[in-house]
């Protein structure tokens, strides 16, 4: 049957404030860059076409940037009208040029990626297939690993808790967070997670940027000794050439590359060697669009893959990369949506749901504090 054109004809863009139960610190905070963190502000994007289908995609801001994102958002989305919805990279290339004094990184990309989901969500729906199908899978499930129970804010003895009770829940790998201004507090809680949880559970550590060079390398060395699935951010973000030494110098693999905010930026990783695992984040660097550029980039260059939070989008970019990923699990989102995603024998398991498999929650429109629509509902 021949493809019959569509057209958008509505956009909704909302912003809305999740409150997190319990104020989050990682070594940024300790270290006195941050405060604890208490939300996560997010930009929704809702979109319908007049064959009546829809689709919605989400972007995120921790600590501060949502209000500009939604901003940048509101400024150019009209220019979605009329447009197919199945052409999204011509759809992302006329938002981007809308915007173009702004640059393409940062809130601009990240404003846009709502819609970009949105419209790879609405594309799978049509197609009746999950998006992970839509894009080909290699795997209908993938290794998942919990970050969000082993933040410094926790003690030692609630960090091993909720790991016990994440790998009860079916979840395969533990991370943890370090950086702290005492380097023998860090080694203590690796310690005590690695003994709690044995040898062959999966353990990630994660310095959010608080090392320098040195530091970094030195305990590096001391970490070997916990054979460790990765060390995530030892170094300052930007720091290519210092991420590069340190891969070449350790055993355990080096994991970066989730602050970022547009592909150029990842390229700079991938070309100095700068990790051994990529972990870019889809909302953060414009959306899937950008992401799959960014992925094939990483698989041509034989990098492992391990998307920063969103799960919910996640997911279905990771299964379908070449080589064996990670899917990080934050259970924060859950109040959003009214479906959860499944955890089991260590892998989380891709929706059969078409699209991304979420629809949004009474919970979301409840917290949401502005919203602004465009063409006719």
């Amino acid at each position: 049957m021949p493809y019959t054109p569509d057209a958008v004809r509505h956009v909704k863009l909302s912003t809305a404030t999740l409150p997190l139960s319990t104020p989050i610190s990682d070594a940024k905070v300790f270290t006195g860059r941050q405060k604890p963190m208490t939300e996560v502000v997010f930009l929704f994007a809702e979109i319908a076409t007049a064959q009546g289908h829809t689709g919605v995609g989400f972007s995120y801001s921790k600590r501060a940037g949502g209000p500009a994102q939604y901003a940048h958002a509101k400024e150019v989305a009209e220019g979605l009208l009329g447009e197919d919805p199945s052409d999204i990279a011509k759809v992302y290339d006329k938002l981007l040029w809308a915007g173009a004094s702004v640059g393409r990184s940062g809130v601009a990309t990240q404003a846009l990626a709502a819609v970009d989901v949105a419209l790879w969500d609405l594309k799978a729906k049509r197609a009746g297939l999950p998006l992970a199908k839509l894009l080909g899978a290699h795997r209908d499930s993938v290794r998942t690993y919990n970050t969000s129970g082993g933040f410094l804010h926790a003690s030692l003895e609630e960090v091993q808790d909720r790991a016990t009770r994440s790998l009860e829940e079916g979840i395969g790998g533990i991370k943890i967070k370090v950086g702290l201004p005492d380097s023998a507090e860090d080694l203590r809680r690796v310690a005590g997670v690695r003994e709690h949880i044995g040898w062959d559970v999966p353990l990630m550590v994660d310095a959010n940027q608080q090392w320098d060079r040195a530091t970094a390398l030195r305990i590096g060395r001391r970490l070997e000794e916990f054979d460790l699935t990765w060390i995530e951010e030892p170094l300052d973000a930007y720091d290519a050439e210092g991420h590069a030494q340190l891969a070449a110098a350790l055993d355990t693999p080096v994991a970066t590359g989730e602050m970022l905010s547009s592909v150029a930026e990842h390229v700079r990783l991938i070309d100095t060697g700068a990790c051994d695992i990529i972990q870019p984040d889809a909302p953060r660097v414009g959306g899937i669009t950008q992401f799959l550029r960014l992925a094939a980039l990483a698989d041509q260059r034989g990098l492992g893959l391990a998307p920063h939070f969103a799960m919910e989008i996640h997911l279905h970019l990771a299964a379908a990369y070449p080589r064996e990923p990670w899917v990080e699990h934050f259970d924060w989102l859950d109040p959003l949506f009214e479906e959860r995603l499944e955890t089991r024998d260590g892998r989380m398991l891709v929706p059969e749901r078409p699209g991304l498999g979420v629809t949004l929650s009474g919970q979301a429109r409840a917290w949401t504090t502005d919203s602004v629509e465009f063409g006719a509902a």
